[in-house]
């Protein structure tokens, strides 16, 4: 990091300029209009529901409703869903205040990555603004798990993460990746892996009244032994798509991160979890004005959270 960047950081911000998107939802198929506008220090990143009167839904914790399948925030009965890879865009650039307006119950799905909300960002750009940033520093860690799947928060001189997944399918298996979190680390290794699904659990999840706007253009699609709309973007594209949504869910804690945070098989369910108990645990996080400059971070890994035998790179 520079000194420019190092100053930078130091200060919040917000976008320079209005940008939007339009598209369809993944689950719901609604369409709906996204704009994305620039908001004052200290209002943090804010949902505004244009057909209700601009009824705001913070993106905090606090609001989070449901989320088997997405996370979807909820606020005195109105519901937002499908938050995170905007939310995961929006915290990797390191964008401190946003108003986000919709006038629908589900963010569109677009291509289904992030990187067409990068997009939208790089057009809006980035405006510091007169106020300091605070951070939130891990100086212990903490680990929640359930049956195999596992994550956990450690000390570190930078916002890091390690995801880890494992599925019993032939173009996918034990994967990993890790990274330090910044716009540039982001838009290259994250940015653009897709969201999937396997052909299997497809009438399930209809039934359940999901994935009404999926298709082979939004989403990477797995039959028994292959790629239906192949190729696919990375050949690891599987997990960096589990480290971008769990990036989105970690926006939900409400400031920027210092910390390693690892995540083993985990899921939106078990972010959400996670960041619940941390915020409410107060010996784990401090607040901190002091940007550190990028080092290695120290491995601070239970054997718990140690690197599979077969992980890849």
């Amino acid at each position: 990091m520079s000194l420019q960047e190092a100053q930078h950081a130091s200060y919040q911000q917000t976008i320079v300029r209005p940008v939007e998107t339009h598209g369809i939802g993944l689950h719901t198929a609604v369409k709906s209009h996204v704009r994305l506008l620039p908001a004052p220090p200290d209002t943090g990143i804010v949902f505004r529901r244009t057909d209700l009167d601009g009824f705001q839904i913070e993106a905090h914790i606090r609001n989070v409703a449901r989320v088997s399948y997405a996370t979807s925030l909820m606020k005195q009965g109105v519901l937002l869903s499908t938050t995170e890879h905007i939310l995961a865009a929006i915290y990797a650039c390191g964008i401190d205040n946003i108003y986000i307006e919709i006038d629908a119950l589900e963010l569109p799905i677009l291509d289904g990555s992030a990187q067409p909300y990068m997009e939208m960002l790089d057009h809006a750009g980035l405006r510091r603004q007169k106020r300091h940033r605070t951070y939130l520093k891990a100086i212990k860690p903490m680990e929640v798990s359930d049956g195999d799947r596992r994550i956990g928060i450690y000390p570190s001189s930078n916002f890091r993460v390690t995801c880890f997944v494992d599925y019993a399918h032939p173009k996918v298996g034990r994967q990993e990746v890790e990274l330090e979190v910044n716009s540039a680390t982001f838009r290259r290794e994250l940015a653009i892996a897709r969201t999937f699904g396997f052909v299997s659990d497809f009438d399930d999840l209809r039934a359940m009244g999901l994935i009404r706007g999926g298709s082979l253009e939004n989403a990477i699609v797995l039959t028994a032994d292959d790629v239906m709309n192949g190729p696919v973007r990375f050949p690891d594209e599987f997990v960096r798509h589990k480290a971008l949504d769990l990036i989105g869910d970690l926006a939900l804690i409400g400031k920027p991160l210092q910390a390693h945070v690892v995540a083993h098989k985990a899921g939106h369910s078990l972010h959400t979890q996670f960041v619940t108990r941390l915020l409410a645990n107060s010996s784990v996080l401090v607040e901190t004005q002091a940007q550190q400059s990028a080092q290695p971070a120290k491995s601070h890994l239970s054997p718990r959270f140690s690197r599979p035998a077969h992980a890849t790179d």
